[in-house]
């Protein structure tokens, strides 16, 4: 496992296009939710994409990690658990009862999960003082995104653990991540494959006994669930494997400042949301958390542009 260095140009497209994607995640997770259960729409995405990945492994002419390579499926079923299972459930369920702007606001804090975990475990990726104040001034921005104009209650009694679930999500994210940095080097997508099929070995038992077996599926839910399996979770899921383990975790976490940005966006063009007043200040403010926490890689890249 080599130490980051520079991201470099390829891994700040790769986070700009996976913020993108997860962006729209939580629109059409909550198009799923009004056909399916919560664990339905977490176990089904899994399921596409690991179907999706195992086919494009046998299409680049791959396979999956040889039984006896155990520590590498021990790191696969650590990653599939903490990446995908867990985090995946946990928003579905929280989505039912907290707002779409608080779900994203807490992935705004994995960040701050990252930063000491990653101090302490990955080699090179230490917490300094410019990247403390990057992201704290990454996550004000966040949270001006989110805020009054966003964050409105849904009147249930179950909102506070909603929202505990959104943060346990985050949480687990933020774990996922230093797991899958400390991974032994192996085939990227060999690894990706198998954490997901993991993951719904793990999941689809769980979400026939919570939800049952689903019957007649709306046209409307699966395409959502077509769409979340391939895109956010199948190609997002290699996408992030490639920059957590070339440019280090708390680099991906850059992502979790963009992702709520994109949110809005898509909001207002795809549902006709008013964009909030404050999101222009709050894009200000991620965007100078960015540069902050990661100057000496801007310096470096644009230096050789």
């Amino acid at each position: 496992m080599t130490t980051p260095t520079s991201p470099g140009l390829i891994n700040w497209l790769r986070i700009i296009g996976v913020a993108i994607i997860w962006g729209g995640a939580f629109m059409t997770v909550s198009i799923a939710l009004r056909d399916l259960g919560p664990l339905s729409v977490a176990a089904g995405r899994i399921v596409v994409g690991a179907v999706a990945l195992f086919g494009l492994m046998k299409v680049r002419g791959g396979s999956l990690p040889a039984l006896s390579e155990r520590r590498i499926w021990g790191f696969a079923l650590a990653i599939g658990v903490f990446s995908s299972a867990l985090p995946f459930a946990l928003l579905s369920w929280g989505q039912q009862y907290v707002a779409s702007g608080f779900a994203g606001m807490t992935m705004a804090v994995l960040p701050i999960f990252v930063l000491p975990l990653a101090h302490v475990f990955v080699p090179g990726d230490r917490m300094t003082l410019r990247k403390s104040i990057g992201f704290g001034v990454g996550l004000l921005g966040t949270v001006l995104l989110v805020g009054p104009d966003a964050l409105h209650t849904v009147g249930n009694e179950v909102e506070s653990l909603a929202r505990i679930a959104c943060l346990g999500a985050a949480l687990s994210y933020a774990v996922g991540s230093i797991i899958t940095r400390l991974c032994p080097e192996v085939n990227q997508l060999a690894l990706s494959t198998a954490a997901l099929m993991l993951a719904a070995v793990i999941l689809v038992p769980l979400a026939l006994i919570a939800d049952g077996v689903p019957h007649a599926v709306p046209p409307r839910a699966l395409l959502a669930l077509l769409y979340l399996g391939v895109v956010p979770t199948a190609v997002a899921f290699v996408v992030k494997v490639a920059v957590i383990r070339s440019a280090g975790p708390s680099f991906m976490t850059l992502t979790n400042y963009m992702v709520p940005v994109w949110s809005i966006l898509m909001g207002a063009v795809f549902l006709n949301e008013t964009l909030p007043t404050q999101l222009f200040y709050a894009l200000a403010l991620i965007l100078t958390g960015i540069a902050i926490s990661q100057w000496r890689s801007l310096v470096r890249l644009f230096g050789r542009a």
